[in-house]
């Protein structure tokens, strides 16, 4: 008898579910939320400097958004994906799991440019396994852990869960004023070309490219790294 209902049990819990993400959609949607993956398509996703969604590399696989180990490092595999639409000043939120080894990161305000990667004009939400890169790097990682605006602040602490544990992003852009947060926590934020900012800049690798961070508005992109990352409830919206 046991055995029965626990069977009942389950199979009503598979049909709810799918009932249950539904609803929490249409809930996020009259909030003014625009869902940009909803574990089943990649229809608000192509790829950078490309036409389509990238036929490999990247993958739907239990409702995740996956971007496939390749062992290419910063060359990739299938390449960045980036939204199809442009936002100006939004609020971003994602689940991300990292596995062994991963890097990866989130970049706004990314501007298409053939034959240049995306993270010349961008500003990049890392994500990286921390302690793996800590015990190959050392100090190098200051401004390079996952939450970090990428080689230009870090955070005050690491409040990154570690691989195989799912963590919370969330992007904030006013105007100029920026904010990045990793699991309920505020890690920096910024304004963007305070006398701060460009000092920031002076200082980092991206003193070489005058365009950066410098867009209006830009496409939202998930960068392909060489790592497996995988990605969930991604949702954005308009402020």
């Amino acid at each position: 008898m046991m055995r029965c209902t626990r069977i009942v049990l389950v199979i009503c819990f598979c049909w709810i579910l799918p009932g249950i993400h539904i609803i929490a959609q249409e809930v996020a949607k009259n909030h003014g939320w625009e869902i940009l993956f909803d574990g089943t398509n990649v229809d608000q996703w192509r790829g950078y400097n490309k036409a389509s969604f990238p036929d490999y590399g990247w993958k739907i696989e239990d409702g995740l958004l996956i971007v496939e180990k390749s062992g290419m490092g910063e060359e990739g595999n299938a390449g960045d994906i980036i939204t199809k639409k442009k936002y100006r000043d939004f609020e971003l939120e994602l689940d991300f799991m990292i596995s062994d080894t991963s890097n990866s990161g989130i970049m706004y305000l990314v501007v298409e440019k053939e034959g240049v990667p995306a993270w010349h004009n961008a500003p990049e939400y890392q994500i990286l396994d921390n302690p793996t890169y800590e015990a190959m790097l050392g100090d190098w990682m200051d401004t390079h852990r996952t939450a970090d605006n990428y080689d230009l602040q870090m955070a005050d602490k690491d409040y990154s869960k570690p691989v195989g544990k799912w963590n919370k992003a969330r992007i904030v852009k006013k105007e100029n004023h920026v904010e990045h947060w990793l699991n309920g926590h505020k890690t920096i934020e910024y304004e963007i070309n305070s006398p701060e900012w460009k000092a920031l800049v002076a200082n980092s690798k991206f003193n070489e490219y005058p365009g950066f961070a410098q867009a209006k508005e830009g496409h939202i992109a998930l960068q392909d790294h060489g790592h497996r990352v995988s990605f969930r409830n991604i949702r954005i919206r308009e402020l």
